[in-house]
Parts: structure tokens; C-alpha cells; sequence
């Protein structure tokens, strides 16, 4: 299984988008401040996943997300 997610930065009020086989261990990841975009951040907290059977819908469905602006990422977490 494959999953796509949006976390939230509250401190600097961003949202990140990506996909991962597991998202609890990804979220530690991030948090741990080892990715170079994530990193000095803040703390940051799940707001949407979605699962995927194969790596390539989930790889679309990222993409697609990444192309979404704010107020549509906002309306897709409210929604879901």
C-alpha cells in the first residue's frame, strides 16, 4: 500500500505534500528534522493521507496535489 499526505507546519504556516509506504514512520522522519525542506520548521502534524494500491497512483495523485494552491489544499482537508 501507498499513501499520499499533506502536513502542516503551524509555526511557519505551510503545508508539505509527498507520498510514502508508511506514513507514521515518515512523519517521525520529518519531524526529526532529516529532510532539508522540513527541517527548522517546527513541529509537524498530519492533516490528510489517502491509500493507494500501487506506487504509480500514488505518484499521480502527489503530483496533482503538489499543483493545487493553498485554498484548494485547504478545501481537500476540510472535505475529507
Amino acid at each position: 500500500m501507498f499513501y499520499v499526505y499533506i502536513i502542516y507546519s503551524k509555526d511557519f504556516n505551510v503545508y508539505y505534500k509527498g507520498f510514502t509506504e508508511n506514513v507514521a514512520q515518515r512523519l517521525q522522519y520529518l519531524n526529526d528534522n532529516r529532510s532539508r525542506y522540513t527541517s527548522n520548521k517546527g513541529i509537524w502534524e498530519l492533516v490528510y493521507s489517502k491509500s493507494f494500491e500501487t506506487k504509480r497512483e500514488a505518484l499521480v495523485e502527489e503530483l496533482r496535489l503538489k499543483k493545487l494552491n493553498r485554498k484548494s489544499i485547504e478545501i481537500l482537508i476540510q472535505n475529507r
